[in-house]
């Protein structure tokens, strides 16, 4: 498929989806964001793909939504758009989904990245839910995910006053898994998403659903939740290659059955 406003490649069995309207800084509008659907599709169907990284370029993920395509909207326009929505398309993603980060992920462009599973981060990066400055708030995610990833009062903080949190704190408060060098990220990023993609796809698949359901279950369902899907995998071919290889002390070969 041809796009306009991303760049989809496939390496090994990692495909990558790069951001790429850098004179606006990767600001995200609806056709960005219904490109972006239509490769997530593609990825979904493609048994070859079995992780995705999400990048920008070294001077920005994205600086978040495209205010000038946003600044006459009626909410009548934005409900039935519901282009928004587009969001959660990573979390919904059966396989695990990476951000690489450098340089601003703001607005939409952090609440994307927070979408995505794992956020590896370049030195730097900076997060922030700035939609305060211009008279709305975060509209995708951001009071959600934020909050629930560094916390109330530090969430409260950023949302309420705009400011940014630069990669060290994102580290240090649990919003990100990694920060390395700036010239490093996106190799980091894909390094993550081949070791990934080299485990059982099925126990991978269900690995991201579990965590997920951290924040939507109470405990004892998450761990009924967990059990389930736990004892699901005893149906699979690749449960009893892992473990015979396991024991014999060999590479396991996934089918992904």
């Amino acid at each position: 498929m041809a796009y306009e406003n991303i760049i989809v490649t496939i390496e090994d069995a990692v495909g990558l989806i790069q951001l790429n309207r850098p004179k606006v800084m990767n600001a995200l509008n609806a056709q960005v964001m219904t490109e972006l659907g239509q490769a997530f599709d593609e990825f979904e169907t493609n048994d070859a793909v079995r992780c995705v990284v999400i990048h920008g370029n070294e001077r920005a993920f994205s600086a978040g939504a495209d205010i000038d395509a946003m600044k006459t909207a009626t909410p009548v326009e934005m409900l039935k758009g519901n282009w928004v929505a587009q969001w959660d398309r990573p979390r919904k993603f059966a396989k695990p989904v990476i951000a690489a980060v450098s340089g601003y992920a703001l607005g939409g462009g952090c609440e994307l990245a927070m979408a995505c599973d794992i956020i590896i981060a370049s030195e730097s990066a900076q997060f922030g839910q700035p939609e305060i400055n211009i008279g709305v708030i975060p509209g995708a995610g951001g009071t959600q995910r934020l909050t629930r990833a560094i916390g109330k009062s530090r969430a409260m903080e950023l949302t309420l006053t705009g400011k940014f949190m630069k990669a060290d704190e994102a580290l240090q408060r649990g919003l990100v898994a990694r920060v390395v060098p700036v010239e490093m990220y996106l190799e980091a990023a894909k390094t993550l998403a081949r070791e990934i993609a080299s485990k059982a796809p099925v126990a991978a698949q269900f690995a991201k659903e579990c965590v997920n359901k951290v924040f939507e279950l109470p405990l004892g369902e998450g761990l009924d939740y967990e059990r389930r899907h736990f004892y699901f995998l005893f149906s699979t071919e690749d449960q009893r290659e892992g473990m015979a290889a396991f024991l014999a002390k060999r590479k396991a070969e996934w089918k992904g059955k």
